[in-house]
């Protein structure tokens, strides 16, 4: 489903924490059912992001909530700091707690942040974001 966006697909890597698909400015990601997601568990998904975006190219990061999975959303506060050529983080979800808990998670986001319930319709909004003016 998301190798066949209109868009031409980079690359996709199948990592411990989750498929990761690499668009020219924004990353899909699919973490894997019951996986914690933290700093220390997305290291290598880090080392991807920098080996795409390179710390310049303008990027957003797709969350797919396809699976269920631990994350703490206080972690999003510092994004822009670490991340500064992070441009927004979108989170399409497919059902209401789903969404109630994502619409809870992005007041903790430093970074623009908004939830989806399509992926075409995040990927939308990433190319917005992701526009030079």
């Amino acid at each position: 489903m998301v190798e066949n966006f209109r868009r031409p697909l980079i690359q996709k890597h199948e990592i411990d924490i989750g498929t990761f698909y690499f668009y020219e400015n924004f990353i899909v990601g699919e973490v894997n059912e019951g996986s914690d997601l933290n700093f220390e568990s997305g290291k290598k998904l880090y080392e991807l992001i920098e080996i795409y975006y390179k710390g310049i190219i303008p990027y957003v990061y797709i969350s797919n909530r396809v699976n269920s999975y631990s994350f703490k959303p206080t972690r999003l506060h510092g994004s822009a700091q670490k991340f500064p050529n992070l441009k927004g983080y979108a989170i399409v979800t497919y059902n209401p707690v789903n969404r109630k808990i994502a619409c809870l998670e992005r007041t903790f986001a430093d970074i623009p942040t908004d939830v989806f319930d399509t992926l075409e319709d995040a990927v939308l909004w990433s190319e917005k974001m992701t526009s030079v003016d």
